[in-house]
């Protein structure tokens, strides 16, 4: 009884995570280019939508999970039965098949939810590409600077002028060969 409370449990909250969708847009903002009016912006933005659809095969991010979460659950069902089987017989493939689906649709939720996020972050890629190639705004994070740049100021002082006492500088050229003996 526990295992059927559990399985009926665990297929309650597979459908609900089934009703949470992804967009099926970008997920990052872009702006009008300069001199681009909103209706150029618009069908630029529907030409991009296109070009980043294709870049992901055509597939959304609400397939992509869906497809990965089943695959997991699946496979953790296939897996839990042989084991289950093989350690307790019949009635142990039984309870292995619902530990499975268990662990399974556990684990495929957290595959499913990895998909859905490289798939949008592809998507976003493309479209950024795209709208950014058609000659529109990608803002992004940074530091503004002052543009101006201060004038390098030394820190060290001038040498001081000579004086009365001070040894005159060396004449101009190449120096005098050392005297001999001297290091």
């Amino acid at each position: 009884m526990k295992l059927a409370t559990k399985v009926v449990s665990l297929g309650a909250l597979l459908l609900l995570g089934g009703c949470v969708s992804m967009p099926s847009g970008p997920g990052v903002m872009v702006l009008p280019g300069t001199g681009k009016n909103f209706d150029q912006f618009r069908a630029d933005d529907m030409e991009c939508r296109q070009f980043a659809s294709d870049q992901v095969g055509g597939s959304t991010p609400d397939s992509a999970a869906e497809n990965s979460g089943l695959k997991s659950a699946a496979v953790g069902t296939a897996v839990g039965a042989v084991a289950g089987a093989i350690i307790g017989g019949h009635r142990g493939a039984a309870t292995g098949a619902g530990a499975g689906l268990i662990i399974g649709g556990a684990s495929g939720a957290g595959a499913a939810a990895g998909s859905q996020r490289s798939l949008q972050q592809r998507y976003d890629f493309g479209y950024q590409q795209c709208m950014y190639a058609k000659g529109h705004r990608i803002p992004t994070a940074g530091r503004f600077e002052n543009s101006a740049r201060r004038p390098v100021t030394s820190t060290y002082a001038p040498p001081p002028p000579p004086t009365a006492d001070a040894p005159p500088p060396p004449p101009p050229g190449t120096p005098p060969p050392p005297p001999p003996g001297a290091r």
